[in-house]
């Protein structure tokens, strides 16, 4: 791609039309004349000769150094552009209810727990730059695997993941206060938890709107998701027997607990009452959610003075050494 550097200079080729006319005024008022006693001593063709035509337009060649040297200035360049993307990834930390409702089979045909483990596995692989951490929780809680950009690592203690691995129970002030201490170090700009449970926080020392406010106070906003069908689900006991058979129980999640936490950290709070709605609620949250992009443009340039000086020297010198020798003029 050609490209001037020093346009203005562009403004001194107004010159050249000046020179001409003044060129053309001056030759008008003092023309001179050589008589001969007839034209038959020429040669009919000599008006076309190759050196008659130069003596003619010598003038004008000479303007052709002076164009180029007013392009030298201008500084032409030959310009051969690239981008860099950058791409500044987000920390997100996955806080994963693994307690014993989450056994309910209301998000058929499998579990709320298989079904929610499918679906982030899902989003983990729509993500490409991002750093991405699980923490699991029930009655207790604990980092199942650190952030990290191995997603492969990351996918493989998501599927080992199952009810039973923690103590049961409900323990969302304590997840929450994990997982904020997990990511609060996090030197990228964005930090965020998704926190899925389908219960009542009912374990631990850590009261979640205290948590929520530690959540706050790093910078770190939370998803929340509420996972349950509305009213009763199926969920498996084991009879007397050792016979798998199911009952319908009550769902209960606090709607307005999860609500609070996302309004206070500047989340949202979603329900998902089954496999599709909780695939819509990722999906939102993975479009909302991008990473940084940062594109530069930059320029490798050759420049083009020194050939615009060299042709115009070498017209300047050939134009001066014909006018001295085989374009000499009578005066």
């Amino acid at each position: 791609m050609l490209h001037i550097e020093n346009k203005i200079f562009l403004l001194f080729l107004l010159i050249i039309p000046v020179l001409i006319l003044l060129y053309i005024y001056i030759g008008k008022k003092g023309k001179r004349f050589i008589f001969f006693s007839s034209k038959s001593l020429f040669k009919a063709n000599s008006g076309k000769s190759l050196k008659i035509f130069l003596s003619k337009n010598l003038f004008f060649i000479k303007l052709i150094p002076l164009v180029l040297f007013i392009l030298a200035f201008s500084r032409p360049q030959i310009l051969d552009s690239y981008t860099i993307e950058k791409k500044k990834g987000i920390d997100i930390l996955i806080t994963l209810d693994i307690s014993g409702s989450m056994a309910s089979v209301d998000f058929k045909p499998k579990n709320r727990l298989e079904v929610a483990k499918e679906v982030i596995s899902s989003f983990i692989q729509k993500r490409k730059t991002d750093r991405i951490g699980l923490v699991i929780f029930a009655g207790t809680s604990y980092t199942k695997c650190p952030i990290t950009i191995d997603y492969d690592i990351l996918r493989y203690f998501l599927k080992e993941t199952s009810i039973g691995d923690l103590e049961d129970g409900t323990a969302i002030g304590m997840a929450l206060a994990t997982s904020v201490n997990r990511i609060r170090y996090s030197k990228t700009r964005t930090k965020i938890i998704i926190l899925l449970t389908d219960g009542i926080n009912n374990k631990g020392e850590i009261d979640p709107q205290d948590a929520a406010k530690i959540a706050k106070d790093f910078n770190v906003k939370v998803y929340t998701i509420g996972v349950g069908t509305r009213g009763k689900a199926a969920f498996p006991v084991v009879d007397p027997f050792g016979r798998k058979q199911f009952i319908m129980v009550n769902v209960e999640i606090d709607e307005k607990l999860l609500q609070e936490i996302a309004n206070t950290t500047g989340g949202l709070y979603f329900r998902a009452t089954d496999k599709d709605s909780l695939q819509q609620i990722f999906s939102e949250i993975n479009r909302w959610e991008k990473s940084e992009i940062s594109i530069k443009q930059y320029y490798e340039a050759e420049d083009l003075f020194f050939y615009f000086i060299l042709a115009g020297l070498v017209i300047l010198l050939f134009t001066e050494f014909a006018k001295r020798t085989f374009l000499r003029t009578i005066p």
